[in-house]
């Protein structure tokens, strides 16, 4: 017993000095902490204010200085010029749904802070001509305007989801292709170097029309082109209606016949047909009887020396195929942030849609440049016809129906550039979404009664012009900006946030996936690619129904940017060739002179500036109403969706995005 008393009096004082020890250690810090507390406070309260006062005047300069931009924009702008019948159905019906919906949001604000109830009221609880107003709003609301809509959001919402099904079909495809590296292969022997009789005969062409900017820069990259030089041509087909950019053409191509380059000038008398015409015109010389290919390069194109030698070999032992595509590479991606938003959809249409349907269907939508004809094909399936502005889809359609097979070559890739002004990109929009309309008309009995499978037609119809274009540009525009807002003021009919939200976004996911350095940029692609629908819903609208606005052809403007490697490489060419040129320039004083003399005179400058573009501008009022709608209504991704894509046609509109007019 007394062992056992001695071991606990032992234990325990032991057990107990030693938290004893801690909590006083604990006590004591915190007293040390309260005794310098208040200044450290103080301080601390100091840097949040003054960080407060900072981040608030920031914020207030930055709206002061986006007001006044936005009113000098609105002093200074023109209208944007927009085709006018088209555009006054579409901006008066625009019009009128914003005044409606500004109507019923004034009704809304009311009934909020008067607290009435939005159900059904009785007769004898009505209170003055505004509340009787407010109930037979609901009355007629929940009577008509309700099960109609709900109608149209529910068909736009199955044609969402068959298109959303597409494009990761698409995507699956392109996972497919990657994993099990398919691509074109060259069968046969390659041409032997030695023997230039052995490649054939290739014809290069280079329409343009008023290039100033970039006509010498595609006819130097044509002409450097690696191909024996007695097996190839080059024709500069030009367009322009300006008599000094003509002759400043010529010389350039006199320039470089004196290098030995086989090169020709050709001008038109009577400019029919736009590009087309250009091509048809190109195509029936006496010449071209001896050639075999002809590869066609728009005037911003810039190939690579071996672009031949990548795209021709693959015609070999493939009697059947009749086009070779290659990929379009951008200078001037990173110049803004339109021409960011261009890139990630470009580079999602060459290596998803165009990829896939290549490996798998051999047919895709020739893309007007960068590609290779060969001309047994162009002249089986009736050569360039001028019946609509998109004469390469045209004729690509015509040769699929004909059995012709294409290729399409996503390790090759051809330099070009992208609109920079959001006024050459909408009019560039505009033409690539109404003249597809008009083919789906013209064509579409010779698709019917062609001699290829029904699962070809059924791709062509249903697939090919169908869904991606025409259902593609109208439930993005009936859907997003004309049904989201409508269901702000009719609750009956709110569309689900995996509609508005989730699948949105992880479709444009998929879209960024080919351009992965623009995931930064997945939410403005997001809010852009909406805004740009009604554009493209209004392109669609005129080429079905053949209006005026349908057979526009704008040529789209360029700026001439060259990449930092051409330029380097074009520096130490032109060293090479000093010698011999000052040389040939002795023979040609009087073309010199006259060059310079061209050269040396001005070209009428044009004042240009940004536009406003009303649709745009009435759209954004519009989302904005209904997002105040929203706020009332309490509605979270409702709301910030309705916000942040009205302040994107506000931007769009007040044309702030791209390139900026001083």
């Amino acid at each position: 017993m007394a062992t056992n008393s001695v071991v606990v009096t032992i234990e325990k004082p032991n057990n107990l000095s030693f938290p004893e020890a801690n909590v006083s250690d604990s006590l004591l810090f915190p007293e040390k902490q309260k005794a310098v507390s208040p200044k450290q406070f103080t301080w601390v309260l100091l840097l949040k204010a003054h960080r407060v006062l900072t981040s608030l005047s920031w914020i207030a300069m930055t709206f002061k200085s986006m007001f006044v931009s936005v009113k000098k924009r609105i002093s200074l702008s023109d209208v944007g010029e927009e085709e006018p019948k088209s555009r006054g159905r579409l901006y008066r019906f625009i019009k009128a749904f914003l005044v409606i919906s500004i109507v019923a949001l004034v009704l809304e604000v009311i009934a909020h802070f008067k607290k009435w109830n939005l159900q059904m009221l009785h007769p004898w609880e009505v209170q003055g001509l505004v509340h009787w107003s407010y109930m037979a709003w609901l009355s007629f609301r929940v009577d008509y305007i309700a099960p109609f809509v709900m109608f149209l959001s529910k068909s736009c919402i199955v044609l969402f989801l068959i298109q959303s099904l597409d494009r990761l079909l698409l995507c699956i495809g392109c996972f497919w292709i990657k994993y099990k590296k398919l691509k074109p292969t060259i069968e046969g022997e390659a041409y032997d170097i030695e023997d230039s009789s052995s490649f054939p005969m290739v014809l290069v062409q280079i329409p343009m029309c008023n290039e100033r900017e970039v006509y010498a820069q595609s006819i130097a990259a044509a002409s450097q082109l690696d191909w024996p030089r007695d097996r190839v041509m080059i024709q500069v087909l030009d367009d322009s209606d300006d008599g000094n950019l003509q002759l400043l053409i010529k010389d350039e191509v006199s320039l470089w016949r004196e290098k030995g380059v086989n090169i020709v000038y050709r001008h038109r008398l009577i400019r029919t047909g736009y590009k087309a015409g250009n091509l048809k015109s190109a195509m029936t010389c006496d010449y071209i009887k001896d050639y075999e290919f002809v590869a066609i390069l728009d005037a911003d194109f810039q190939p690579n020396p071996g672009f031949l030698k990548l795209t021709i070999p693959h015609f070999k032992g493939n009697p059947e195929l009749g086009l070779v595509q290659a990929r379009w590479s951008f200078v001037n991606k990173d110049e803004n942030l339109l021409t960011r938003l261009q890139n990630i959809n470009l580079c999602f249409h060459f290596e998803v849609e165009q990829q896939v349907n290549g490996v798998f269907l051999n047919f895709f939508g020739f893309n007007g440049t960068a590609g290779v004809w060969r001309i047994k094909a162009l002249e089986d399936s009736g050569g360039w016809l001028e019946r609509t502005t998109v004469e390469d889809m045209d004729i690509a359609v015509r040769a699929h129906l004909n059995g012709w097979k294409f290729i399409f070559l996503n390790d090759v890739k051809v330099l070009c550039e992208l609109p920079e002004s959001y006024e050459a990109y909408k009019k560039q929009q505009h033409r690539w979404h109404s003249g597809p309309m008009q083919l789906f008309r013209l064509c579409l009995p010779a698709i019917i009664t062609s001699k290829i499978s029904i699962w070809k037609k059924a791709n062509m119809i249903c697939l090919f012009f169908l869904l991606r274009k025409l259902i593609l540009p109208f439930y993005s525009f009936t859907l997003f900006c004309i049904i989201l807002p409508l269901t702000m003021f009719i609750p009956e009919a709110e569309l689900p946030l995996w509609v508005i939200c989730y699948i949105p976004i992880f479709m444009s996911f998929l879209n960024i996936l080919p351009a992965p350095k623009s995931f930064p940029f997945l939410v403005p692609y997001l809010l852009f690619e909406n805004t740009m629908s009604v554009t493209k819903f209004n392109a669609m609208v005129s080429g079905l129904f053949q209006l005026g606005s349908a057979y526009e052809w704008v040529v789209t403007k360029k700026t001439g940017r060259s990449s930092e490697s051409d330029l380097l490489a074009f520096a130490e060419r032109e060293s090479k060739s000093l010698n011999e040129e000052k040389i040939s320039r002795r023979h040609s004083e009087s073309g010199l002179e006259l060059l310079s003399k061209l050269n040396a005179e001005e070209v009428p400058s044009v004042k240009k500036r940004n536009k406003l573009y009303r649709k745009e501008l009435a759209l954004a009022l519009l989302l904005l109403t209904a997002s105040a709608r929203s706020f009332l209504s309490a509605h979270g991704v409702h709301f910030y969706f309705l916000l942040f894509q009205g302040l994107s046609f506000l931007l769009v509109g007040l044309d702030l995005i791209g390139e900026q007019m001083s």
